[in-house]
């Protein structure tokens, strides 16, 4: 059983005959436990406008296959850009060293599915170059006549399309059509001395016309430019241990870093995660319930099967505070006795796959945000958040808010600067007292690294609040 799209596509493309494909594979992969070749076609278009000017503009087109043996926790992995049965048969020959005189038995092909969450038509190049760059220079002026603190404007455009067959070892193929587009606007603005910065991007996975259009983009231009002037008037955040309430949205980032990675399989196989060996327990206060879903469609981190061709789908990790489970790919899954969850994932052919996030969000709960809110005396508003840092085995973090503002006797009152949030992943999910019912998925823009590898996540919870979190600031 396979999805409805038809893999002729995709080999007819790169010229590499199906039945061949599949009689290397096989041959490749025998006496392993598992393995599988991806093969893949892509393009890629990018432009970016900075200082009132075309700035930089690429296409991009690429093939090629990587060739995976997995013999216990050893793998053979071999890639090629060259695709042909000479290059696959080369890769063959690599991949096979890796079973060294073991002999295993091959695992289940992946289930099939008959539903794709995308059409197999390629959008890349459909909207005339002329017309990209006339909208960039649109974006522009726009951005430019709404205020006239506005100093500089930075607009950029990415859209690709992947296609990908995966031949299992037993010559079953399972495909997969993905379209990605994203749309980004930074904005500086000057007020005498004080400099503000602002950003706002949105993307998914549909056609590139649905995210051009005047009405979006305008809306995207005037959040950028609200969050740059909101930071002319920020003041130096205070330090110390405070409650800390998150906003929806974008904000489960934090989330997604200080605890989604921590379940991922391969960190629990080795016991190098803070949430080894703790299926059943209590990880999170009462009412936190957090899923990785790679189902929903059009949403960035969504895909109708994993890079090992598994059907993606809600994968329940955190249950009223309960650990239920691990993000899995194949081999991970295999050696803990336990069933892939479609996580299994890669940046591209030239990648092994890895245990990886899709869209990972909190759930929603009870409260009324404005309620969370009252109900603090004094602490801090997250908005959004920049970069940060996270280790794995401790689950200890420290990321940077890029918008933030203070609450005060259960208001929100002054936009702050330079303020962090410290904790430990495990230890902060145990200090959420409040849940709220406004769930928000982010806007489209999230890329996870891993490894070396980046894929396209998607992230959101509600807002929520969190008791007694260090803050670090910079005021007196």
């Amino acid at each position: 059983m396979s999805n409805n799209h038809d893999p002729r596509l995709i080999f007819d493309a790169t010229g590499l005959d199906r039945e061949a494909a599949a009689r290397i594979t096989a041959k490749a992969l025998a006496g392993c436990d598992d393995g599988e070749l991806f093969l893949e076609l892509s393009r890629s278009e990018s432009l970016r406008w900075d200082d009132g000017r075309l700035k930089s503009a690429s296409f991009d087109e690429r093939a090629g296959f990587g060739l995976r043996a997995v013999a216990e926790e050893r793998t053979g992995f071999a890639h090629s850009s060259e695709v042909s049965e000479a290059a696959l048969k080369r890769a063959a020959e690599t991949v096979r060293a890796v079973r060294s005189g073991y002999e295993g038995a091959l695992a289940q092909a992946p289930r099939g599915t008959n539903h794709a969450l995308y059409p197999a038509d390629d959008p890349t190049g459909q909207i005339p170059f002329a017309e990209k760059v006339r909208l960039l220079e649109a974006v522009d002026a726009f951005a430019r006549s709404l205020d006239d603190k506005v100093r500089q404007v930075s607009v950029a455009f990415h859209s690709s399309w992947q296609a990908v067959a995966i031949v299992c070892a037993d010559g079953e193929v399972r495909t997969d059509f993905r379209p990605l587009v994203r749309f980004d606007v930074s904005i500086i603005t000057e007020d005498g001395e004080r400099r503000g910065n602002g950003f706002h991007g949105y993307g998914g996975r549909e056609h590139p016309a649905g995210y051009l259009v005047e009405e979006r983009w305008k809306a995207a231009v005037e959040e950028a430019l609200r969050q740059s002037l909101v930071s002319l008037e920020a003041i130096p955040a205070p330090a110390g241990e405070m409650d800390v309430v998150l906003g929806p949205g974008w904000p489960g980032i934090l989330l997604h870093e200080a605890v989604g990675h921590g379940l991922e399989g391969d960190f629990n196989r080795k016991g190098t995660s803070a949430f080894a060996g703790l299926i059943g327990q209590r990880v999170a206060a009462p009412g936190v319930t957090v899923i990785d879903d790679g189902s929903i469609p059009g949403r960035r981190g969504s895909l109708t099967i994993d890079d090992e061709g598994t059907p993606t789908g809600p994968t329940v990790l955190i249950e009223d505070g309960v650990l239920k489970g691990y993000m899995q790919d194949r081999m991970n899954a295999r050696l803990m006795g336990m069933a892939p969850t479609g996580n299994g994932r890669r940046e591209s052919h030239a990648h092994a796959p890895l245990p990886r996030m899709t869209n990972t969000f909190m759930q929603a709960g009870p409260h009324d945000p404005e309620e969370i809110i009252r109900s603090v005396k004094k602490g801090l508003y997250a908005v959004s958040f920049g970069g940060g840092q996270v280790d794995i085995t401790s689950g200890n973090f420290v990321f940077t808010c890029t918008e933030a503002y203070l609450i005060e006797n259960g208001k929100v009152t002054a936009p702050v600067k330079d303020a962090t949030i410290i904790g430990n992943g495990k230890d902060a999910l145990n200090r959420v007292r409040m849940v709220g019912n406004d769930l928000k998925l982010d806007d489209g823009i999230g890329t996870c690294g891993k490894a070396g590898q980046g894929v396209p996540v998607g992230v959101g919870q509600p807002t929520v609040r969190l008791d007694a979190l260090t803050v670090g600031g910079t005021a007196g």
